[in-house]
C-alpha cells in the first residue's frame, strides 16, 4: 500500500488522521509521515491497520461506530459557535414541553436519553471531554458547553430539573487546602448549588458511585445533603443495582432526587428484580477484538496475580462492572468472552450498549478505546428511566413556586373557588 492509497483509504473511510493512528497505536505525527511518504509504514502495522479497518468498516455498517459529521478539529476551531446554534436549535424545539430539564457533567448523554424518554425536554448541557461531546453531538444534535466553572449561571435557561452525574471529591481537604468559605467550593458539586441557587429547579437529580456514601468517613455525603437542605431541598437519596432492572450487568450506583420545598410525596421506584443473563446477548463469530496470545499469557493468566472472568453465550446472570479501563487488560479488571480467533475477546460495542441499557441505535464516532471510556463512565439507562418516569409523575401531582404564587395572590373569593 503506498502512501497515497494509505491516505485514500483513510479518508474513503471519513477517518481523520488522530483517528486512523489510534487505530494501530501510533503518534499523530507518524501517520503524517506515512501519508506524505517521508517514512515508509512498517509492515506488521500496515497489516494491523488493513485488520482494524476491516473491522472499522463493519462496524460503521452495524451503526455501532459513526463516521463522524463534526471532526475534533471542527469542534475545536468552531466550538463556540456548534455549541450557541445547537443549543438555540435545542431551546426553540423544547419551547412548548412542559417539563425542561439540563444536563451536566453530561458524558455521552445517558441520563438524556431517559429523561426524553419520560417526556422531558433538554435546553442545556455541558461536557468537558472533547471525544464525549462528539458522541453527545451524534446522537442528541446538540454539541454540549464545555468547562462548567466558566459558565455564567444567568446564561442557562430556566428548567424543572437539573441533572448532574457529577465526580467525587473530598470537600473537606479541597476546603481546607485552599481556604474557601464554604466546604463545596473548589468542586465540581459546587458548580451544581451555584447553578441551583440562581435558577432555583424544581428537582436536582444526581447520580454518582456508591463509595460516596462512605467517602472521608460520610463527610462527602453530609456536606451534600446539608448544602442542599440549607436551600430548601428535600432530599431522597438510596443506592439501586441496574442487574436488579433486567441489565446483565452488577453496577451498583447512588442516587439522589431533591425537590424543592417539603413534601414532596417522592419515592424511589421499587427494582423489578428481572434478571437477565450475560451469556444471552453476546454477539455470534464477533471478528477484530481478540486479544493476542501474547497479551494473555502476560497479563490475563499470571498466576501471582488475580484473574479475570471468562464468560460465552451459556453463562447465566450478570458480568462485572463495566469500568473506563476495560480496554487496559493489564488490569485485570473486566469480563472476557470465550471465543473469537485467538480463543478469547473483549467486549464488542454492541454488548457494551447492552449492559448499560442503551439503544441499538446509539452511535459511536470515536475510536474503539474511547467507547470503552465512555461506555465505562456512563449510566445504565434502564435505571435511570425508571427514577425518571417517578420524578416527572411526582411533578404532575406537585405545584411549582408559580402556580403556588398565583394561589396566594388571588383574592379570597376566587381563591375559594380554585380550591
Amino acid at each position: 500500500m503506498s502512501n497515497i492509497e494509505l491516505k485514500q483509504l483513510r479518508e474513503r473511510l471519513c477517518l481523520t488522521q488522530s483517528q486512523a493512528a489510534s487505530l494501530v497505536h501510533s503518534s499523530v505525527r507518524a501517520w503524517q509521515q506515512w501519508e506524505s511518504g517521508e517514512r515508509q509504514m512498517h509492515p506488521a502495522i500496515r497489516e494491523l491497520f488493513t485488520i482494524k479497518t476491516k473491522t472499522y468498516q463493519r462496524e460503521s455498517r452495524t451503526m455501532s461506530f459513526a463516521k463522524p459529521s463534526v471532526t475534533f478539529r471542527d469542534l475545536k476551531k468552531n466550538y463556540q459557535e456548534l455549541a450557541e446554534s445547537t443549543h438555540r436549535s435545542e431551546q426553540a424545539n423544547a419551547k412548548d414541553s412542559s417539563i425542561k430539564f439540563i444536563d451536566l457533567f453530561a458524558g455521552v448523554g445517558g441520563i438524556r436519553l431517559a429523561f426524553e424518554k419520560a417526556g422531558a425536554a433538554c435546553v442545556f448541557s455541558s461536557e468537558i471531554d472533547t471525544h464525549a461531546q462528539l458522541t453527545y453531538f451524534t446522537n442528541h444534535g446538540t454539541v454540549p458547553y464545555g468547562d462548567i466553572t466558566k459558565i455564567d449561571a444567568d446564561s442557562i435557561p430556566s428548567h424543572d430539573i437539573l441533572c448532574a452525574g457529577f465526580p467525587c471529591q473530598p470537600f473537606s481537604h479541597i476546603g481546607r487546602r485552599e481556604g474557601f468559605k464554604h466546604p463545596t467550593q473548589g468542586t465540581m458539586f459546587h458548580e451544581i448549588v451555584r447553578i441551583a441557587e440562581k435558577k432555583r429547579p424544581r428537582v436536582l437529580f444526581l447520580e454518582n458511585v456508591p463509595g460516596i456514601v462512605n467517602h472521608d468517613n460520610g463527610n462527602t455525603l453530609k456536606v451534600i445533603l446539608d448544602t442542599l437542605t440549607e436551600l430548601g431541598y428535600e432530599c431522597n437519596h438510596t443506592i439501586l443495582n441496574a442487574s436488579d432492572f433486567g441489565v446483565p450487568q452488577n453496577r451498583k450506583r447512588f442516587y439522589l432526587v431533591a425537590f424543592d420545598g417539603k413534601d414532596c410525596g417522592f419515592s424511589f421506584p421499587q427494582p423489578p428484580m428481572i434478571k437477565a443473563d450475560i451469556g444471552t446477548l453476546l454477539e455470534k463469530g464477533a471478528e477484530g477484538y481478540s486479544i493476542s496470545e501474547h497479551l494473555q499469557k502476560t497479563y490475563l493468566f499470571k498466576k501471582d496475580d488475580g484473574r479475570p472472568i471468562l464468560i460465552d453465550r451459556n453463562t447465566k446472570g450478570p458480568m462485572r462492572t463495566l469500568v473506563s479501563s476495560y480496554h487496559k487488560i493489564q488490569r485485570l479488571t473486566g469480563t472476557f468472552v470465550k471465543d473469537g480467533e485467538t480463543g478469547i475477546r473483549l467486549l464488542t460495542a454492541y454488548e457494551c450498549k447492552k449492559a448499560m441499557g442503551f439503544p441499538d441505535d446509539f452511535k459511536f464516532p470515536v475510536s474503539r478505546t474511547q467507547m470503552y471510556r465512555q461506555m465505562g463512565n456512563s449510566v445504565v439507562i434502564t435505571v435511570i428511566d425508571a427514577i425518571a418516569e417517578k420524578i416527572l409523575e411526582t411533578l404532575s401531582h406537585k405545584k411549582s413556586p408559580t402556580e403556588k404564587k398565583s394561589e396566594r395572590d388571588m383574592p379570597e373569593s376566587n381563591l375559594e373557588v380554585a380550591i
